[in-house]
């Protein structure tokens, strides 16, 4: 009987001594409540319970991701899409967090959720697609002032996936199509003007100096002869045969008969 004794004391101590001892990794934090009342965060390391009066709950400090489900969403100019994002969070304050709210992994995903939804309807589809880092940077700022009480702070949150009624992607085909249609003409006109231009400029060049028309004279026939081509016709200029052409009719009138 007295072993059995002995042994029931030991069996007690080592449930008495394993409940009042816990050990907190450095990026935990445990909330301690005496009968009810907060006495506190403590940790890491060594943390030393009266069992049965004080309990513990266990809060993990490092940054949680949290992916936000699709929502179904109403732009502004009224185009259904659906979103979906991902949350990057973490405790700051473990008594807030435990105290404040019931479940603070809940209440941020809920809170994120609404505020997706929200955030997003405000904007037109063109913009959600384009200015994206904008809506980032205010759906952070909102979600973080309301989970702020809780102890909780957002430092991240990015908009993933937008995904779009086919018949939106095919009108945004044809818009992006039309786009790069409208550029191309323009640069191509833009070219056609510059080249008008440069012509422009080497007509008013080459009429102050007549030599230069002769050497670009001699620039085509050296190019032409380049060709090989059976049949070459060389074009002269006019002011060079003119000197011919009046020293012939001069050489036919006076050879012609003279009437009375």
């Amino acid at each position: 009987m007295p072993q059995i004794g002995t042994l029931t004391v030991v069996l007690v101590a080592l449930f008495i001594l394993a409940n009042a001892i816990r050990v907190l990794k450095e990026y935990e934090r445990g909330v301690i409540f005496r009968l009810g009342r907060l006495i506190g965060a403590k940790g890491p390391g060594i943390i030393f319970l009266i069992p049965i009066v004080d309990k513990m709950q266990r809060v993990d400090l490092r940054t949680i991701t949290f992916d936000v489900p699709p929502q179904d969403v109403i732009t502004r100019d009224n185009v259904t899409i659906k979103v979906n994002a991902v949350l990057y969070f973490r405790v700051m304050d473990a008594n807030k967090a435990i105290v404040n709210v019931e479940n603070y992994m809940m209440a941020t995903s809920q809170i994120a959720q609404t505020t997706l939804r929200s955030i997003l309807g405000q904007f037109e589809l063109d913009d959600l697609l384009s200015t994206r880092d904008k809506i980032n940077q205010k759906l952070a700022q909102i979600i973080d002032d309301q989970t702020e009480p809780w102890g909780i702070k957002v430092s991240v949150v990015e908009v993933k996936n937008v995904d779009l009624p086919v018949e939106m992607q095919r009108a945004i085909a044809r818009q992006a199509e039309a786009e790069r249609e409208r550029r191309a003409k323009v640069i191509h006109a833009e070219g056609e003007h510059q080249a008008a231009e440069k012509l422009a400029a080497a007509a008013q060049i080459m009429s102050q100096n007549p030599a230069t028309l002769q050497l670009r004279y001699l620039q085509t026939l050296t190019e032409i002869a380049a060709e090989k081509n059976s049949t070459t016709i060389f074009p002269l200029p006019l002011d060079m045969i003119t000197p011919f052409i009046k020293a012939a009719q001069k050489y036919i009138a006076e050879d012609s008969p003279k009437t009375t």
